[in-house]
């Protein structure tokens, strides 16, 4: 079933389509109708039971009503007594009409049903009386004709029998004195059946002045009459009498009004009913007869509302609990075409205001809304929270009528309207613009949090609610969350805790945090970012170094332990559209160091920021330093703020910081790497790829990525190298390199490979010499000699200024050549008569002459021995420029020899001496000190020669 827009299911009555109605008609005058003077809808008996909504409330008062007119029972007084506009002078309106109809009780809406119960085949009319409080004045009587009724008695006694029942109480009236109990029993006996209804009697007797005699009678004389009405009426088996007391604060006024309720609540607390006409649940139906003229086929109310439900369970982490349940499917069946939110926030939030009417206030706010939603071709399926269209000036001043100064420009600018943030973010992203999320999040947080009191404890509304009021079947709750955290960041009169928003007249922070936001400091910002990027990577990684938004003269020019990761600044950003910043910012550390040429340039891989999120990551970064600064000034008194406001500020900074990690995550993503093809290029090919921004390990993933890439290479191939060497060195009759120069090349050059370190290559070269497919290797050269050969075995590899790569072939002839020349055999006889030989040839037989055997007289000589070596003992001098890589090579070929075998005791020291004819200044004495005691050096001295 489709989702309907309620303008094609539900139509509202005319006045309200054509805003013809009056605010003012919808607070029923009781005064009016008894005159004859009332709206129609109001006057015509008809028409006022077909929009109103007998709640369970009335439907037994009503009951009672028709009883004791017919004297079949009943109750013979009751009280009325609700909160603001909850009703009471609607009720007392349907019971005049009952008594003084002019048709047919059948043509009553509701009211056929309620004779039956009672037992009622033909409800008599009655003589009545309507008592209204403020149209009765306290020191003029009202005139009728030749009489002048001064009290109530005397204006209750002619409204029931004109002359005749004046006549009864025309010496009380005269005098201002409360007739007695029987005079007010025969005048409603004679005018029985009878109903008085008696309106607003608190605020009548409140303009009694104690001690004063006015023309109504003296407060005491009231508060008499009042007790001798209500024993009369107990009398009297067919009379009743209907009396309304305020319940809230609001409508008691000072404290003389208070204590005129206390006294009336007293009197009448004796005979009478209290009935509370109206339950909030039945406002649905009192609101829809109101304002609608159809609300909608059965069916069709039903399908729509099964279908949010449904929507409801499906997302059931996103709403209220009691959406899961079948009553809220009957509640909203109840409500259509108006949300059960929308009634829910006015009934329990906006009705605790004090200007706010519950039943009328609900009935005048929402006609402005239906009116305004119908003429603007409103396409919701429901009216609710959201539909509300705030940037409507009548709807708009309906709202903050209710609430105390300021709300005005907080409207205007943070919740509906063309000027307002909402606008902008729907505007400018098309996910919020498509559904209005921003427009319609703030309408639900505004009714929802709007009328708030100072001492509240739990401020704002939550999250799934605001859902609730916004959202409909078939959008996406995701969007509307993501708005929220928008809405949050933007706003200045939103607040936030936890998962509740609200809206208040007092600024949150955020205007002074946008307002230092727009003065921080470039320098500021750049270091806030290059220690934010830096934390990034950590420090367990194969790079040298990584050089964070470093000048090109502070990137090292050398060998190092691994390649050198460049980050660049953010300003130096890439994209695959426009890269030239980057790129740029990149050749100028590649091609120089400071004003000097780099000669190492293939030790560098460049990372840049995407352009496309530079400017969020700069308004990140100045977010965060700007509630730093906040939170800072707080904990230091210069700000004086309230503990929550204080403790506000503070999860802003948290937060800031937070979402500051995340963007740097998300913008620096691009991997810059440099290439030539071959040694004639002057060109730089520059390769690009991107790396995920939700990995893990962001470190992890740049190396994964430069390997899948093969932009470095930690493990080489033997056969790799050897045609490195072919092309490039062993070739116009050359047959050997230095393997150090190969090494330092591919270091230099872009067009050769880049390897992690010096370690790769000597891997390669061990690997190599293993076998006799690829190259030679030597320690050194002597003359035509080549000192430590290695070829098609393993050996120990050194990279020094005499270490040699040698030409396969020509590491095959130097084999030949130096193969030992043969030793001659010396044949020995045993004394067995046996010949074996010493040496390394065969026995010399024929008509050669035989050696000397040794045996016999010439015994063989013993094996030379030679005492075993038991200490070592070296020393070294290093170049300090090239003393790191150095170091580590000495570890790996000298020291690991010892360390490697069982029982071997090691001991390594190191002695430094450094010279300066200038002599060392106080700060760099007290630098190597301080280092030297933190590596535990046994002796630390500078001398002045």
């Amino acid at each position: 079933m489709s989702l309907k827009p309620w303008r094609e299911i539900a139509r509202p009555h005319r006045d309200v389509l054509e805003g013809t109605f009056k605010q003012a008609e919808f607070a029923a005058d009781i005064t009016q109708v008894a005159i004859g003077t009332a709206p129609e809808e109001y006057q015509d008996a008809e028409k006022f039971f077909s929009r109103t909504f007998i709640t369970e409330g009335m439907r037994l008062l009503l009951i009672s009503v028709a009883q004791r007119m017919a004297g079949m029972g009943g109750d013979p007084v009751i009280q009325l007594q609700t909160a603001f506009g909850g009703g009471k002078t609607h009720t007392m309106l349907a019971v005049l009409h009952l008594a003084t109809r002019t048709v047919s009780t059948n043509k009553l809406e509701g009211i056929p049903p309620l004779l039956d119960t009672a037992g009622i085949s033909e409800l008599p009319k009655a003589n009545t009386a309507v008592l209204d409080g403020i149209a009765m004045s306290v020191s003029q009587g009202k005139k009728h004709g030749d009489i002048t009724a001064n009290t109530l008695w005397g204006e209750m006694a002619w409204q029931l029998l004109g002359r005749e029942g004046y006549k009864l109480v025309a010496a009380s009236d005269r005098d201002g004195t409360a007739p007695g109990k029987d005079i007010l029993t025969e005048l409603l006996t004679k005018a029985a059946p009878c109903v008085v209804l008696i309106d607003e009697l608190q605020k009548f007797i409140s303009d009694l002045t104690p001690g004063a005699k006015l023309n109504a009678g003296t407060f005491e004389a009231n508060l008499k009459f009042i007790q001798a009405l209500t024993e009369a009426f107990k009398a009297v088996p067919n009379a009743i009498l209907l009396a309304s007391l305020p319940e809230s604060e609001t409508e008691v006024g000072d404290s003389f009004g208070q204590k005129t309720l206390v006294s009336l609540e007293k009197h009448f607390g004796r005979v009478e009913s209290v009935w509370k006409p109206v339950a909030t649940e039945e406002a649905f139906e009192i609101v829809r007869r109101r304002l609608f003229e159809f609300a909608g086929d059965r069916a069709q109310v039903e399908g729509i509302s099964r279908q949010f439900c449904d929507y409801y369970r499906q997302h059931a982490q996103y709403f209220p609990l009691e959406t899961q349940s079948n009553e809220y499917f009957e509640r909203m069946c109840t409500s259509y075409p108006i949300h059960p939110e929308v009634f829910d926030r006015l009934y329990e939030d906006w009705s605790t205001l004090d200007k706010f009417q519950r039943t009328r206030g609900v009935l005048q706010y929402m006609a402005v809304i239906i009116h305004r939603l119908w003429n603007d071709n409103n396409q919701d399926a429901l009216i609710m929270p959201g539909s509300i269209p705030l940037s409507d000036s009548l709807v708009r001043n309906k709202s903050i009528h209710y609430l105390p100064q300021g709300w005005e420009p907080v409207l205007e600018r943070e919740v509906d309207g063309t000027r307002s943030e909402p606008h902008i973010i729907d505007g400018d992203d098309t996910r919020f613009g498509g559904v209005q999320a921003a427009h319609r999040s703030m309408r639900t947080i505004f009714l929802g949090s709007a009328p708030s009191v100072q001492d509240q404890v739990v401020k704002g509304i939550q999250v799934e609610r605001i859902l609730l009021g916004s959202v409909q079947p078939g959008q996406t709750v995701g969007t509307f969350e993501d708005v929220l955290k928008r809405l949050r960041d933007r706003l200045h009169y939103l607040y936030s805790d936890q998962d509740r928003f609200w809206l208040d007249t007092k600024p949150n922070l955020r205007r002074e945090m946008e307002s230092r936001k727009q003065n921080i400091d470039k320098l500021l910002l750049k270091d806030e970012l290059k220690r934010r990027v830096n934390k990034v990577f950590g420090r367990n990684h194969l790079f040298s170094g990584v050089h964070v938004f470093t000048s090109s003269a502070d990137v090292p020019d050398d060998y190092g332990l691994g390649p050198r990761l460049v980050v660049l600044s953010p300003s130096e950003g890439y994209t695959k559209t426009d890269g030239s910043s980057a790129i740029k910012a990149a050749e100028k550390i590649l091609q120089f160091r400071g004003e000097q040429p780099r000669q190492k340039r293939n030790r560098l891989i460049f990372f840049a920021a995407d352009s496309d999120v530079v400017s969020r990551l700069n308004d990140a970064g100045r977010t965060f330093l700007a509630w730093r600064e906040i939170v800072s000034d707080i904990n230091e008194d210069k700000i004086n703020l309230d503990l929550f406001q204080a403790n506000l500020a503070k999860k802003n900074a948290a937060s800031a910081e937070d979402n500051l990690h995340r963007t740097v995550r998300q913008a620096y993503k691009w991997l810059l790497c440099p290439s030539q093809f071959n040694a004639t290029d002057t060109a730089i090919d520059w390769e690009t790829v991107a790396v995920s921004t939700n990995a893990v390990n962001l470190i992890q993933e740049i190396e994964n990525r430069l390997r899948e890439e093969e932009w470095i290479t930690s493990e080489w191939s033997p056969i790799h190298l050897k045609n490195l060497l072919k092309k490039w060195y062993l070739k116009d009759g050359v047959t050997d390199v230095n393997a150090l120069k190969v090494y330092q090349d591919c270091c230099r050059y872009l067009y050769l490979p880049r390897l992690v370190n010096d370690q790769v290559f000597k891997n390669t070269i061990a690997n190599g010499v293993d076998s006799e497919d690829f190259f030679g290797f030597a320690s050194g050269r002597d003359g035509d000699r080549y000192l430590g050969f290695s070829f098609g075995r393993s050996s120990l590899i050194s990279l020094d200024d005499s270490a040699l790569l040698i030409d396969r072939e020509a590491s095959l002839d130097y084999v030949e050549r130096t193969k030992p020349v043969p030793q001659p055999v010396i044949p020995v006889t045993t004394s067995g008569g046996s010949t074996t030989s010493v040496g390394g040839t065969t026995p010399v037989t024929g008509g050669g002459t035989t050696l000397p055997a040794y045996g016999g007289s010439n015994p063989i000589p013993d094996p030379i021995k030679t005492a075993l070596k038991k200490q070592f003992y070296s020393t070294i001098k290093l170049d300090p420029v090239r003393a790191k890589m150095d170091f580590a090579t000495i570890v790996d070929e000298i020291v690991e020899q010892f360390t490697a075998k069982l029982g071997v005791e090691v001991s390594i020291s190191v002695e430094i001496e450094a010279k300066s004819p200038a002599g060392f200044d106080e700060a760099i004495q007290r630098t190597i000190k301080e280092n030297c005691n933190t590596l535990k050096f046994d002796s630390v001295e500078f001398e002045e020669d």
